[in-house]
């Protein structure tokens, strides 16, 4: 299959990011083979800011990130994500979501990667908390696998409540095995669920952190 247009922000962001980070981090990665050629959703547990960044420059394909709508709000964010090809999430808003949706699909469609964090907002409290049935939905609509991803020490980088990263730190980035679900199931519904929390549970594995049993909060 052929390969989805990167993306001129994108490339040159890479062209001029890669080397410093790579110098910057002690980056690991393991089960990279686990991404097929074709169409892929990346769940994947969201611990930092630098999570998106650091998925990106391990993958030799342009991702898509489902990212916070208010990015694409502030000026000095907004350029920057349009032009990598980031896709907006309104929090809150039926309506965001399926925009958000619509514009996952059309990336996957086209063969390319879409990343996203079933959890729906980074964790303050160091557990990995009940996924959301957005990834599931885009899954099943599309036809497209889910490889979970586990991050290990982003926290250390920038955690929520730091403006700015930290240098040297070290970074773990584990990718599983990808799998499908049912596009035909009846029950479409418990199948979701029961697909989230399949998936929840690989991420849990690969990251090492605790799977609890809530829905994380959206931080005001």
């Amino acid at each position: 299959m052929d390969r989805v247009a990167e993306p001129t922000g994108y490339r040159m962001a890479r062209a001029l990011l890669k080397r410093p980070l790579l110098a910057a981090y002690e980056i690991s990665v393991e089960g990279p083979d686990n991404l097929w050629s074709g169409p892929i959703i990346m769940a994947a547990n969201h611990r930092s800011f630098m999570d998106s960044v650091f998925m990106a420059l391990v993958v030799d394909r342009p991702v898509s990130f489902l990212s916070k709508a208010e990015y694409f709000d502030r000026r000095l964010t907004a350029w920057m994500f349009r032009a990598t090809g980031q896709i907006p999430v309104r929090r809150g808003s039926p309506a965001g979501a399926r925009k958000a949706l619509e514009a996952a699909k059309e990336v996957l469609f086209a063969g390319g990667v879409v990343g996203v964090y079933p959890e729906g907002t980074r964790s303050r409290d160091g557990k990995l908390h009940r996924g959301h049935l957005g990834p599931a939905r885009l899954a099943m609509a599309t036809g497209a696998p889910i490889v979970p991803v586990g991050l290990v020490g982003t926290e250390h980088v920038q955690p929520p409540e730091a403006k700015f990263p930290r240098l040297g730190k070290k970074v773990e980035v584990s990718f599983g095995l990808p799998r499908w679900i049912d596009t035909h199931e009846d029950h479409r519904g418990s199948a979701l669920r029961e697909f989230t929390e399949l998936i929840m549970g690989d991420i849990a594995q690969l990251c090492g952190q605790a799977h609890g049993e809530r829905f994380a909060l959206t931080p005001v």
